[in-house]
């Protein structure tokens, strides 16, 4: 007997579930839907619901678990790799549906047989199936060999052991740079060239040393998306710039320059603790640099967009090319869940105490928000980027905070440092 499932009312079509009146003739309609849901995170497709009305009309077949079956087989024979499903009888509104529960795939990317990969790739946006564009494809082909896109080797592309060992003095570099304490500047250890070859920032092919996209992003940076994009508008909208910027080169130093911009435009307050005083921004420092550092270590950097840094009236906004990796949701984000897209570039980050591996980063950020007197920032998923909106105090001047002791003491500001996350046509408008 079928189970009896209660969607009441019948919830919208959504990037994770569809409705087909009936089984549809053309058994390619609900096939893309199936190849769509297992290259994206998993979905439903239910059959006997109107797409359009919501209306639960059921299914009029005599023998519907011979149509269970053969959709099962179906979905298993028609697709590559073979796609995993649960196809099941349910009842709803006391009408039998069809609900075939399509799991997402381990082995991306999926696509139908028959099609090929050019035209029988397919991924959910919102609640539509779209044929996967080139750099989609590219993007689920690294997802599917367990592979980044920064690991990647840069053909004919060969490093000489001095610039690896110039890269490697860099990151040192930066890494002292990063260090709050004597004692932690102590135990930074030399880079080796052996180090670089681990992280996959360097692959040894045939006696010769190959430079990765890691390799290029951490050091000239030849690559055109590779930037951010930072600007200040006036209001609450993109209408008018008042200061704009782009900065490109190597990602640790965008990640400054970024955070130095975003400080020189934002209000600036004070804590008094006694008979001392204390410059304290508006929204606490060492969340705007997290932002940018998560933004710089988990972009897609196979989209065709820069990173942009916004500054408005009313919040600071932080854009990330490329959507959520699979499994990833904001949910799981906050209760401190972390999967990095790009393993060899956050391998260097938390080498120079630009982050650490433990998921700390937002969980971290909304506390030191609440500890503002601000909001918990708000999670945008665009579907081909993820937004972060910081929102600021309603003040139109900073507010300066007293504190009255009998014994004043230096305050010291001691934010630390920050944990972990074709051409270009999106530019600001």
């Amino acid at each position: 007997m079928p189970n009896t499932i209660d969607f009441s009312p019948v919830l919208p079509e959504s990037n994770i579930l569809e409705y087909k009146r009936q089984i549809p003739n053309e058994h390619i309609k609900f096939l893309k839907t199936a190849v769509a849901f297992a290259n994206g995170n998993g979905g439903k497709i239910i059959f006997g619901i109107d797409d359009e009305t919501l209306e639960v009309v059921g299914v009029n077949d005599e023998n519907p678990f011979k149509t269970v079956d053969l959709i099962s087989n179906m979905i298993y024979d028609s697709c590559t790799p073979p796609i995993m499903s649960e196809i099941s009888l349910q009842t709803m509104n006391e009408k039998t549906v069809i609900v075939a529960q399509i799991y997402p795939g381990e082995h991306t990317l999926y696509y139908i047989k028959s099609l090929g990969l050019d035209k029988g790739c397919f991924v959910r946006v919102s609640a539509t199936t779209r044929l996967a564009d080139d750099e989609t494809v590219r993007s689920l082909m690294f997802e599917g060999s367990k592979t980044g896109f920064d690991s990647a080797i840069q053909k004919g592309k060969n490093v000489t052991d001095d610039e690896a060992k110039t890269l490697c003095s860099s990151l040192k570099e930066t890494a002292l740079k990063n260090c709050m304490t004597e004692e932690q500047k102590r135990n930074v250890k030399d880079l080796s060239i052996s180090n670089l070859v681990s992280w996959q920032i360097l692959c040894e092919k045939d006696g010769k040393l190959c430079r990765t996209n890691a390799y290029d992003l951490l050091g000239t940076n030849s690559l055109w998306c590779a930037k951010i994009q930072c600007a200040v508008f006036k209001g609450t909208d993109r209408s008018v710039f008042i200061d704009r910027r782009e900065f490109s080169g190597a990602i640790q130093q965008q990640v400054d320059d970024a955070y130095n911009f975003v400080l020189r435009n934002i209000h600036l307050g004070a804590n008094i603790d006694g008979l001392y005083r204390q410059d304290v921004y508006e929204i606490p420092t060492a969340v705007i640099r997290e932002l940018i550092i998560n933004a710089v270590v988990h972009r897609n950097y196979l989209e065709n967009s820069h990173i942009q840094v916004a500054i408005f009236d009313d919040r600071l906004e932080i854009t990330s090319p490329g959507a959520l990796p699979k499994g990833v949701t904001f949910e799981r984000i906050k209760q401190g869940f972390s999967k990095a897209r790009n393993e060899s570039i956050a391998n260097a980050f938390h080498y120079m105490h630009l982050i650490e591996q433990w998921g700390t980063g937002i969980p971290r950020i909304v506390n030191l928000l609440k500890e503002a007197g601000l909001g918990e920032p708000e999670f945008i998923d665009m579907e081909i980027a993820v937004r972060i909106n910081i929102y600021r105090k309603n003040d139109d001047k900073p507010v300066i905070k007293q504190k009255i002791d009998d014994k004043p003491t230096i305050k010291q500001e001691t934010d630390d440092k920050p944990t972990i996350k074709k051409r270009c046509k999106n530019a600001y408008p």
